[in-house]
């Protein structure tokens, strides 16, 4: 896989012959191993390949959502499309408004990763927590859960929080610390939502150390939902977001 300067392609995975080819875009090196089960349960007529840039998202907790973090995940997106991809599915929240914003560039759908998460928050319940594990990545999820509730009708109270050291301690190989930490920052937050959002794919087995129901709130994450996407694209049902 690639380092933090460059990309790295893997795949395909999946099925063959005349199935769809699809492009999942990543910017965190073990998320592949995260979707690759997802895609043979909820997408396995799609043919996969999985493209990793970590530098994408090194760039924007650095320098924030810079002009030439879009165009270089362009790019990718035209190479995607240049080599028969017939989707795009980018699963990193904190450039999701990049990928927007080169939707009407390309002619194959780009796809965020949270979008179904967002509508099942909206749907759930009016006091809405969002917890990140990096603060690029909070503000691009509030916006989308807005703008969700705003085409729903909905009026949503957002609450937000920074796990602080949990991204650090997933950097620094440690990801049963990376773990414990969002877990006990969702058990504060539990107390005064609705339905907790976490708001990174990467976040997702955090949920699995706690025990069923202990938070007493519905747990929404992203990669499940987010490759659901995909079957339906072409043709297929999709499911809910908090698996």
């Amino acid at each position: 896989m690639s380092g933090a300067s460059g990309s790295t392609r893997t795949g395909p995975l999946g099925a063959g012959g005349g199935a769809p080819r699809v492009c999942l875009l990543h910017t965190v090196v073990a998320l592949p191993a995260v979707f690759d089960p997802l895609l043979r349960e909820e997408a396995p007529q799609v043919s996969a390949y999985h493209m990793v840039d970590e530098s994408l998202l090194a760039d924007t907790i650095a320098h924030g959502p810079l002009p030439r973090t879009t165009a270089r995940l362009a790019s990718h997106i035209r190479e995607a499309e240049a080599a028969g991809a017939r989707a795009v599915l980018v699963t990193c929240s904190s450039i999701g408004p990049a990928a927007e914003r080169i939707r009407p560039l390309v002619a194959v759908p780009v796809l965020r990763v949270d979008a179904p998460m967002a509508a099942e928050a909206v749907r759930t319940g009016a006091r809405v927590g969002v917890l990140a594990t990096l603060a690029s990545t909070l503000e691009p999820t509030a916006d989308l859960i807005r703008r969700q509730a705003d085409g729903l009708g909905a009026d949503v109270t957002l609450t937000v929080s920074t796990c602080e050291g949990a991204h650090e301690a997933r950097r620094a190989g440690r990801p049963e610390r990376h773990d414990e930490l969002i877990a006990a920052e969702a058990r504060r937050l539990a107390a005064e939502i609705d339905v907790l959002v976490l708001a990174q794919a990467s976040m997702a087995a955090a949920v699995g150390t706690l025990p069923p129901g202990a938070l007493g709130v519905p747990v929404l994450t992203s990669p499940r939902s987010g490759t659901a996407q995909l079957a339906a694209l072409f043709g297929h049902g999709a499911r809910g977001a908090g698996a």
